[in-house]
């Protein structure tokens, strides 16, 4: 996925986000449209593109605001990597 971003094109960076326990699909709007998807261990797993670091901070300081337990953060290839 590419975006206009300050006169420049860039690659979106698709990450992975895992936190503790289940979140209900509602969720996904206040992560600006990530998808959620429940997991059978018992975490819920946040996934899409992220536009860069200081967006990604962004949604992990929403996590932490709201007190979830962040599990892991992983950074998914994507074509050409």
């Amino acid at each position: 996925m590419w975006a206009h971003h300050i006169g420049s094109y860039v690659a979106f960076v698709q990450y992975e986000i895992r936190v503790q326990g289940h979140l209900e699909s509602r969720w996904s709007a206040w992560f600006d449209g990530l998808s959620l998807a429940r997991a059978d261990d018992g975490t819920t797993v946040i996934r899409g593109p992220v536009v860069d670091q200081a967006a990604l901070h962004g949604l992990i300081q929403k996590l932490r605001d709201i007190g979830i337990p962040l599990v892991s953060v992983t950074q998914l290839r994507t074509e050409g990597d």
